[in-house]
C-alpha cells in the first residue's frame, strides 16, 4: 500500500477535542486503503510553557537538559492521539524518535537529522498499524535525546516520508497553505495553489512559519512534495491547499516575510576568523552575513538559542574589541524569481523602507531573495509588509 506521512502542528493538537478531529483523519487515510504515519508537535505552547518553566529555575539552563525537558511534550500527544485511535477502533502504536530509528548529530536544542532506520516503523505498518511519531526529536550517535530547532516536527515528517518511499508529506496546521504574505499582517495577501520548493526554502530560511526550513531542504534532496492544508478543512480534500514540488513552473512567485528576534552583530575584518571559530564551538546558527573588506555584519536568529547571554559573553571573549552587539533586530524580506535581474527589485524595496523611516542597518541581495534590516518594531515590520506586498504583489 501506499504510504502517507502526515503532520500535524501544535494548534491541531491543542486539546482532546481537536485530538480527535485529528483522529478522524488520520482514520480516514487509513479507511482509504494506505499505510500512515502521522508525526505530532507538542499541544498547543507546551514547548513554551516548558521552556518558561525552565528559565524559572535558572536564567541559562543547560541545552541538554532542556532537550529533556521539552522533548516530553511530544511524547503526549503521541499517546493521546494512538489512545483515540484505538477508541475509534483503528490499531495505533506511538513511537519516540529515538524508537522511530531518528538518528542527529550531538548538538543540542537544535540538531540536523544525519540517518533514519524506520525498520520498527516498517514493522508496525506491516502488522496494518497506523503509527504516531513523537516530532522535534531523535536521538543522538552518543545515545542522547536531542531535539531539532523549532519547527523540527516538520523536519521529522518529512524525513520520515524520504526514508519511507512516500512521494509525499502533508502538513497540517492552522492556515490552508503558503500566502504571499502573513494573512494577520496584510489582508490581502495571496494563497498559492503552487510553488517550487526552491522559493519555499528561501521562504522558510527569511522567516515564514508555516513550513521549517530544514524540512525543505529534506525535500528538495529526496523529491519529495509537500502538501501544505488546514486541519480543519472538509477530509475529502476540497479546502484550499499549497503544493510545494522541486521545479520552477515558471510562475514567478513573490513573497513577503518578516523574522524577528535576529541579533545583529558588528565583526571586524581582524576578528572574523576568531568569531567564526567561537560560533561553531558554541554551536550557534548563523543567518546572513554580509562582509566587506573591513568588516561584517551577522545576524544570528535567536528562536534556537535559549542561552545568548552565555554565549555573547564567549563571543565578546573571543573578538575582543572587534565586535559589537548591535541588540535584536527584524528582518524584512522579499522572496521571489528574477529579483535580482535587474536593479529595478533593490531600488523599489529601498523607496518603500525609506517613506516608512526603515533606514536598513544591513541589506542582501541575492537571486531569490532581497532582505533588509530593520529596527525590531512590530508596527514598522507590518507596514514594511504591507508596503513590500503592495509594491511587489500587489
Amino acid at each position: 500500500m501506499a504510504v502517507i506521512v502526515q503532520k500535524y502542528g501544535g494548534s491541531s493538537v491543542a486539546d482532546v477535542e481537536r485530538i480527535g478531529r485529528v483522529a478522524d483523519r488520520v482514520a480516514s487515510a487509513r479507511a482509504d486503503g494506505n499505510d500512515v504515519v502521522v508525526v505530532v508537535s507538542a499541544m498547543g505552547k507546551t514547548t513554551d510553557q516548558l521552556l518558561a518553566l525552565a528559565r524559572s529555575v535558572s536564567e541559562e539552563p543547560p541545552r541538554r537538559e532542556l532537550d529533556m525537558l521539552v522533548s516530553t511534550g511530544e511524547r503526549v500527544s503521541m499517546a493521546l492521539l494512538s489512545i483515540a485511535l484505538h477508541a475509534r477502533g483503528v490499531e495505533a502504536i506511538s513511537f519516540t524518535g529515538s524508537q522511530s530509528g531518528i538518528l542527529t548529530n550531538d548538538r543540542h536544542f537544535d540538531a540536523r537529522i544525519i540517518e533514519i532506520r524506520p525498520h520498527r516503523i516498517e514493522d508496525e505498518l506491516s502488522r496494518g498499524r497506523v503509527v504516531i511519531v513523537a516530532g522535534y526529536q531523535g536521538m543522538s550517535y552518543r545515545r542522547e535525546i536531542t531535539t531539532l530547532g523549532r519547527g523540527g516536527s516538520d523536519t521529522s515528517a518529512v524525513a520520515l516520508a524520504a526514508a519511507l518511499g512516500a512521494e509525499r508529506c502533508e502538513i497540517y496546521s492552522d492556515v490552508d497553505g503558503v500566502y504571499s504574505a502573513d494573512p494577520r499582517v496584510v489582508p490581502d495577501a495571496e494563497h498559492l495553489p503552487h510553488v517550487d520548493l526552491a522559493v519555499l526554502a528561501e521562504m522558510a530560511e527569511a522567516g515564514a512559519k508555516v513550513v521549517n526550513a530544514q524540512a525543505v531542504e529534506w525535500a528538495r534532496r529526496s523529491k519529495i512534495a509537500i502538501v501544505a492544508r488546514r486541519t480543519s478543512d472538509p477530509v475529502d480534500g476540497s479546502g484550499l491547499e499549497t503544493v510545494a514540488r522541486g521545479e520552477d513552473d515558471g510562475r514567478n512567485v513573490r513573497a513577503i516575510v518578516a523574522a524577528s528576534n535576529v541579533m545583529l552583530l558588528k565583526v571586524s575584518s581582524a576578528s572574523l576568523a576568531a568569531f567564526l571559530r567561537m560560533s561553531a564551538e558554541l554551536e550557534l546558527t548563523l543567518g546572513d552575513v554580509i562582509a566587506t573588506a573591513d568588516e561584517a555584519r551577522v545576524h544570528v536568529p535567536l528562536q534556537n538559542v535559549p542561552d545568548w547571554g552565555r554565549c555573547e559573553r564567549q563571543l565578546v571573549a573571543a573578538a575582543g574589541s572587534g565586535i559589537a552587539v548591535e541588540g535584536t533586530h527584524a528582518v524584512v524580506s522579499v522572496v521571489g524569481h528574477g529579483l535580482t535581474g535587474t536593479s529595478g527589485a533593490l531600488g523599489r524595496t529601498l523607496e518603500r523602507l525609506a517613506e516608512l523611516g526603515a533606514t536598513p542597518r544591513a541589506l542582501s541581495a541575492g537571486p531569490l531573495r532581497i532582505s533588509a534590516t530593520v529596527p525590531d518594531d512590530a508596527e514598522l515590520v507590518s507596514a514594511a509588509q504591507r508596503s513590500l506586498h503592495a509594491a511587489f504583489v500587489g
